[in-house]
């Protein structure tokens, strides 16, 4: 069976979890024996095909007015008109159909479709191919891809959403199968219309390993009295709530230290960097290793205020043994079970995040009870085996219904 996945983008350019998780799967099945190429936009003009650990992957220059993924965020006009383009970039089409005219593929597995556009789906119907759609998140829903706006989650679509995103639900109908990383993504796209026709599955994306292999486990360190390490590892954006964290933060009572992982809009981190101050007990240390990160942490916090479609920094805190507080926001209830393996808190209750971190710094019975859970409450998302399992039964069974829908075509034809 041969293979295309279409995504927005692909390493070395990673914008997120979805982009670790793809260059997994692609390169696990590839180990077994699938053949697998990969398209994703670039920010060079026409077509490119490179070598990415043995992955073959095509590059297509994208047609609109700027490449998205960049250090610096355009104004709000020229991003504007960028969404515009990308309700339907028919430009794109013409990649899409040259990469499955070259590859002969089996069947097209779309994951972000930003830069692409459903235009990526009309191509791929055009071509004859059957679609897998997998979710990572609310793109088809909000042209920003996180139904985030003014401080605080969307509970639907707003007016300018639905214009940018009209008649998307009807075009769906084209998807063989759909696939949420998660049972709230994918129970909020159906609930919106999206997929009627298409077989539904939750495939729970398994933590990022180093060369393949879970991460070592380590038995859990007593928790020493003071100072409390706490720890963010994420993008730096509004919708995951840093500025939440480090204002709670500053408002503890007891000695602790936050030291704050990733990368995100120049913009935005200078304004986070100046809500720390010169307060020596906040770090900023840029990007950082799963396994060196929490390795010097005691308690992992995730305070999204958006609907995170999963939370897959959740499982790989916890596969380190460190327990995680988290918000009680989209996926993330999925992997951080209050009182198991974490502390669940409320972007709606500001101050439930910092009494949660007060409870975790000042109760060590309770701390360690959740440290030494961490790891089992998450042993089923660290087999990548059994992910790639998951979607190669998906990926057969719509390639055989595409075969036999094909065949009862051409027979059609011929009678």
């Amino acid at each position: 069976m041969k293979l295309l996945f279409l995504n927005s983008l692909y390493a070395p350019h990673i914008g997120g979890g979805a982009e670790v998780v793809l260059q997994r799967t692609v390169e696990g099945l590839q180990r077994r024996g699938d053949e697998v190429c990969v398209l994703a936009t670039g920010p060079q003009p026409g077509l490119h095909v490179s070598d990415v650990r043995g992955v073959k992957v095509y590059r297509a220059g994208l047609l609109n007015t700027y490449w998205h993924f960049s250090q610096q965020r355009p104004g709000a006009l020229v991003r504007l008109g960028w969404h515009l383009r990308d309700r339907y970039n028919s430009a794109m089409r013409q990649y899409v159909r040259e990469v499955i005219n070259r590859e002969e593929v089996d069947v097209v597995v779309c994951h972000n479709l930003a830069g692409w556009s459903v235009a990526a789906w009309d191509e791929i119907t055009a071509q004859g191919i059957p679609i897998v759609q997998v979710l990572h998140d609310l793109y088809l829903l909000c042209p920003g891809s996180n139904m985030f706006k003014k401080g605080s989650a969307c509970k639907n679509p707003c007016t300018l959403c639905k214009s940018f995103r009209q008649g998307h639900a009807e075009r769906s109908t084209q998807v063989a199968a759909v696939v949420g990383v998660s049972e709230f993504l994918l129970q909020r796209m159906r609930a919106a219309g999206f997929f009627s026709q298409a077989q539904a599955s939750v495939v729970y994306s398994a933590s990022p390993r180093v060369d393949g292999a879970i991460p070592a486990f380590l038995p859990p360190a007593e928790p020493a009295p003071t100072p409390v390490r706490f720890g963010y590892m994420g993008t730096l954006s509004e919708q995951k709530g840093l500025s939440w964290l480090i204002r709670e933060f500053q408002a503890l009572a007891f000695p602790a230290t936050l030291e704050i992982a990733g990368r995100g809009q120049a913009d935005y981190e200078a304004q986070l960097k100046a809500l720390a101050g010169d307060a020596p007990n906040i770090r900023f240390v840029g990007y950082q290793s799963p396994e060196h990160f929490y390795r010097h942490l005691d308690v992992a916090v995730v305070p999204s205020m958006w609907n995170e479609p999963f939370g897959l920094v959740a499982v790989e805190a916890c596969a380190h043994s460190v327990p995680v507080i988290a918000s009680c926001r989209g996926g993330l209830p999925e992997v951080v079970e209050d009182g198991v393996n974490g502390l669940l808190c409320y972007p709606e209750e500001p101050a439930s995040l910092g009494k949660a971190m007060a409870r975790l710094g000042q109760d060590l019975g309770l701390r360690q009870r959740l440290t030494d859970q961490a790891r089992c409450s998450v042993e089923h998302l660290l087999d990548m085996e059994r992910m790639l399992d998951a979607y190669q039964g998906i990926f057969k069974q719509v390639a055989i219904k595409g075969m036999q829908s094909h065949g009862h075509i051409i027979a059609v034809q011929r009678g």
